[in-house]
């Protein structure tokens, strides 16, 4: 149970660096893109955490070190 608290919050941590480092490159070149690509770039973001979240979830991943074992 401690590992999949560990793995969620971990999935967070990557999601919020994620997140703000796709809005920063967004803000950056807003003005050379449409509505429609921002919209489709944050379907993309959102599809991957979740394929990333479900991944954790099922006991996969084991890809990445976790400090905390």
């Amino acid at each position: 149970m401690l590992s999949i608290a560990i793995s969620v919050l971990w999935f967070l941590i990557g999601l919020i660096i994620l997140a703000g480092i796709v809005y920063l490159a967004i803000w950056v070149i807003e003005q050379f893109i449409p509505p429609k690509v921002k919209q489709g770039v944050w379907v993309i973001v959102l599809l991957l955490a979740l394929i990333a979240l479900i991944t954790a979830l099922a006991g996969g991943g084991g890809h990445a070190i976790n400090p905390f074992r």
